[in-house]
């Protein structure tokens, strides 16, 4: 990597081809992901091929409880990144390390109240959402454990999303590859209990995962030390922990409706999943199945929506709108592209690909092939929302994705879903996925096309102000109008 493209440790992205920038900056992310996806998917293989049906239904309701705790503080991570990202691409180092600060101190310490929370509130939330008897008490013991590794969890995203805001998506892969693989190992062996392990069945899962992130977070944070990055602060940084509250309110104002967005997803999931839960755990295990297929399927569009939100903030800090709006059509491209390669074959081939979480000969898998065959549409459209709420978002325009989703998720999918199962059963809970994506798709282009976005910010103009406005104009924005697209970027 050449000086010209760095800052410190930090990769500028405002800079060169915007596909291959994009591409060889979100490799890496789907590499993570696919990783990820491939040891939720070993872990529900075991579970459910040697667990029973009962256990992986137990696992697919806590892992939905688990996805909405998670996204309760997701956004104050991704406030963070689009303000690194953006002091990143304006040269200002030291502002991307106050950011940092104030966001560590802020996020680490409120994931340790919400995993404190979740673990009184696992069962009852859980009977809330209708688990099937026969599941409950192994869906608490997997979920008490995962809720005493909330905290890694929640650290290891945010480091890992403050290094992508400066450009580095490959420190944070190696790291989550090595949790990946701690996890696959553990987990037999505590699952089954193996030499001097114990025999912990479903709720030796959950410990592996336990262990897996927490070797690997310090693992990551010596590394940071070692390499002095630029984003380590040690004892003689102490001071930047300090709450700065102009950051701390921009992280509030801005990373609360971003949260918001995971939150209404994660709600949305365990409405759907309470819904299917009612058909009993034939019906429940066949889409449990379904889930792991679809965690595949979003890779695509979640690496390059990543990396076009870290692109997109640099480029604003850097003033560089042309390539800003170049991201996002470039983005979009990709996103039909790898996305669309991913769900042919998953449909082709889901009757193998499914009875690697279904037991033998299991009720389950025809209704699981019907749901596959209606439902993975969906992430191809879900997948330009991805892109283009990333590209707003590293401007600060917050709100309105919030908007579109809550729209799309709760005045759409969950009514369909509910009002139209008289009529057709459990279909209506499959086919407000596909509508549900598509109606978000078109809101957020038109949103793009004729929103104000360009003017909002993420701090106030003068950085002395306490006071951030949710979407004041900018001194000089860019015209509403797309200027011509970069040379060389791919067209929308």
């Amino acid at each position: 990597m050449s000086k010209k493209d760095t800052v410190g440790h930090a990769r500028r992205l405002t800079e060169g081809h915007v596909g291959r920038t994009m591409i060889t900056f979100a490799l890496p992310i789907m590499a993570g992901n696919a990783a990820q996806s491939l040891n939720g998917s070993i872990n529900s293989i075991w579970v459910g091929r040697y667990l029973g049906e009962a256990a992986l239904t137990a696992t697919a309701n806590a892992n939905n409880l688990m996805f909405f705790l998670i996204g309760a503080v997701f956004g104050i991570g991704m406030a963070a990144t689009i303000l690194i990202g953006q002091a990143i691409g304006a040269n200002d180092t030291a502002q991307a390390r106050r950011v940092m600060g104030t966001s560590a101190t802020f996020f680490i310490s409120l994931s340790v109240v919400l995993a404190v929370a979740g673990w009184f509130l696992a069962d009852p939330v859980l009977r809330l959402m209708g688990t099937p008897e026969a599941a409950l008490p192994m869906a608490e013991s997997y979920l008490q454990v995962i809720f005493l590794a909330m905290p890694f969890l929640y650290a290891f995203a945010f480091f890992s999303a403050a290094l992508r805001g400066v450009g580095d998506s490959h420190t944070p892969f190696r790291f989550l590859l090595l949790s990946v693989v701690l996890d696959i190992v553990f987990n037999p062996l505590l699952i089954f209990g193996y030499g001097p392990f114990p025999t912990m069945g479903i709720a030796g899962s959950a410990t592996s995962t336990f262990l897996g992130q927490g070797i690997s977070l310090v693992a990551m944070l010596l590394h940071l030390r070692r390499r002095r990055h630029l984003l380590w602060l040690g004892r003689a940084d102490m001071q930047l922990f300090k709450l700065d509250l102009v950051i701390l309110r921009a992280l509030i104002v801005k990373g609360v409706p971003m949260g918001l967005q995971m939150v209404l997803i994660s709600l949305a999931m365990i409405a759907m999943m309470t819904m299917v839960n009612a058909y009993g755990i034939v019906t429940a295990a066949a889409y449990g199945a379904a889930l792991q297929l679809w965690t595949y399927v979003q890779m695509p569009a979640m690496a390059i929506g990543a990396a076009c939100s870290s692109i997109a903030a640099q480029s604003v800090g850097a003033g560089n709108w042309q390539r800003v709006n170049a991201t996002a059509r470039t983005g979009i491209g990709y996103n039909f592209l790898l996305t669309g390669a991913l769900i042919l074959p998953l449909i082709l081939l889901d009757r193998y690909t499914l009875t690697l979480f279904l037991p033998d000969g299991s009720a389950s898998m025809e209704i699981a092939r019907h749901l596959n065959h209606i439902g993975v549409w969906s992430f191809l459209f879900f997948g330009v929302t991805f892109v283009v709420s990333g590209v707003v978002r590293a401007t600060g325009a917050v709100v309105p994705p919030l908007v579109i989703l809550g729209i799309a998720l709760w005045g759409i999918r969950v009514p369909f879903a509910e009002w139209l199962q008289p009529t057709f059963g459990v279909d209506a809970v499959w086919w407000s996925f596909p509508i549900s994506a598509f109606a978000a798709m078109l809101m957020s282009l038109a949103y793009y096309r004729w929103g104000g976005w360009r003017s909002a910010r993420m701090l106030p103009v003068d950085p002395h102000q306490i006071a951030i406005p949710s979407e004041v104009p900018a001194q000089a924005p860019s015209p509403i109008a797309d200027p011509l697209p970069e040379r060389g970027a791919t067209g929308y």
